[in-house]
């Protein structure tokens, strides 16, 4: 049997600087880790005390991102789920009758999969194997604007 651990959820913004006015100023979250997607969008997590994470998503050109801001607006994009077994936990969700999509098992460092948001009560769901823990990977992880980003 796999185990499932929350890991953060994912909110979609037309920009990460102005968010971190609310999510970083307002509300404390500490700068964890990002990076940039080949192009065509910018993530940045904050955490908080007791293990919280927020991950902000933002596009940089056309693709998967824009078109969701496009028709839905600012706001939840999907929760992430970490597991220890990727491929059990992949069955264990379609054994229970859960259509998973957009299945990524190359990348022997992160391997995730989704659940379809229109089978998951509207919300997209990821599940994500990762072979380090966030400390080990956050100082390797930047945004190629990081520091503009944060000051």
């Amino acid at each position: 049997m796999p185990e499932f651990r929350f890991d953060h959820v994912g909110v979609a913004v037309n920009s990460i600087k102005p968010a971190l006015s609310l999510y970083r100023d307002a509300l404390g979250g500490e700068y964890l880790m990002g990076g940039d997607e080949g192009g065509s969008w910018r993530w940045l997590q904050l955490r908080w005390p007791g293990g919280g994470k927020v991950e902000l998503l933002e596009p940089l050109g056309e693709g998967f991102l824009s078109r969701f801001l496009g028709s839905r607006g600012e706001g939840l994009h999907h929760v992430t789920f970490k597991t220890d077994d990727i491929r059990a936990a992949i069955g264990q969700v379609e054994a229970r009758g859960y259509e998973l999509v957009d299945v990524n098992l190359d990348d022997p460092h992160w391997q995730e999969a989704f659940v379809r948001p229109s089978k998951a009560h509207g919300t997209l769901i990821q599940i994500a194997q990762s072979s380090h823990p966030d400390e080990a990977v956050k100082d390797r992880l930047r945004p190629s604007n990081l520091e503009e980003l944060l000051f």
